[in-house]
């Protein structure tokens, strides 16, 4: 061996591709990774340099759990179809066993949160300010009760308040003091929500409190229960359109008087080169307005549902986001990015004819 000084033992090579030496004399039984020499008189097994890549290939398709008969097949494939087919199957495999995983896990954390409490801190009047905002999307869809309330998540440090009526969707978003326990999901009926709301205004601090059984709103004023709706709301998030590629900021206050002042089932706002024009769907009683926009397309609203979502708005400029003509458009308060509300388009060939 003196003669061969190029060679590693098999405690340095284990060192150098990150194997245990009992792992390495495994795969010398297993035919698949073999000693470059064994020494006839100790046994001791000893590699080369250039076995390193291979053997740390091995060590990397072990760890993901590749069964040893396949990994042969890469190891010896050198890039075959056969290496390839073996590791999409291993990749489709393991994807399906980690989301199995995933739900397992996910459905015992949910049965041992079950018994505990939800308590969050909120701003009184930020609450109250919330849910005057959200409401106006709610529901009245008497086959459809659930769209009656207001979806409260708490999760990720925040509390979201959502509302719909599969018209339009708002979303307000709150910064809580501080959240304890595990995330909730509670459906609060519209109505027992703006009672609280008026309620929640008079304390500096109110304070949230839900689990399996229901859910309490506490102020300065003491305790009340909030009523709580049955039913499951709509994924909203999967109704979130795609990031926009344009962007209109307008005069809030100037949009929604012009808006409201038609009496019509449907508006067009067709988006110019610093302004926006707002007409009938025939293009009569044409109204300009300024606007930090490109020229762009020509979109319908029903005025009924667009107003109330300017109207929600806080401060003095409305953000339209637009991603496609005929898809959701939100409209953002351009000094609140924590309130959003989405509005379908109406067509504008139907509204016409």
């Amino acid at each position: 061996m003196d003669g061969t000084p190029e060679l590693l033992s098999i405690s340095a090579f284990a060192r150098r591709v990150g194997l245990a030496p009992s792992a390495l004399r495994f795969y010398d039984d297993c035919r698949v990774l073999l000693p470059a020499h064994v020494d006839r008189s100790t046994g001791y097994r000893y590699y080369r340099p250039d076995q390193v890549p291979g053997a740390q290939l091995l060590r990397d398709l072990r760890a993901t759990g590749l069964p040893l008969a396949e990994v042969t097949v890469v190891l010896d494939g050198d890039g075959s179809q056969a290496a390839r087919d073996v590791l999409e199957r291993h990749r489709t495999a393991v994807r399906e066993r980690t989301l199995a995983a995933d739900a397992t896990i996910a459905a015992v954390l949910r049965s041992l949160s079950e018994g505990a409490s939800t308590v969050v801190r909120l701003d009184g009047a930020e609450l109250a300010a919330a849910v005057r905002q959200v409401v106006p999307a709610v529901g009245h869809d008497a086959e459809h009760p659930v769209l009656g309330c207001v979806l409260v998540e708490i999760d990720d440090g925040e509390v979201s308040l959502v509302a719909t009526d599969r018209y339009r969707l708002s979303v307000r978003t709150l910064r809580p003091a501080s959240v304890e326990g595990p995330p909730r999901a509670l459906l609060v009926e519209a109505a027992d929500l703006i009672e609280a709301g008026t309620w929640a205004a008079r304390s500096a601090e109110v304070v949230v409190t839900a689990d399996a059984t229901g859910a309490k709103l506490g102020g300065a004023a003491g305790e009340r229960e909030l009523a709580l709706g049955e039913g499951e709301f709509p994924a909203y998030r999967h109704i979130l359109p795609a990031p926009a590629d344009r962007r209109v900021i307008v005069d809030r206050t100037a949009l929604l008087a012009v808006v409201a002042s038609f009496d019509a089932p449907a508006v067009a706002i067709r988006f110019g080169a610093d302004e926006i024009v707002v007409s009938l769907p025939d293009g009569s009683q044409r109204r300009e307005l300024p606007a930090v926009c490109d020229a762009g397309p020509r979109i319908g609203f029903d005025p009924a549902v667009l107003a109330p979502a300017l109207e929600s708005g806080v401060g003095p400029d409305a953000l339209l986001e637009i991603a496609e003509v005929t898809g959701p458009v939100l409209v953002r308060s351009a000094d609140q990015g924590s309130f959003t509300t989405l509005v379908m388009p109406v067509s504008l060939a139907l509204a016409a004819a």
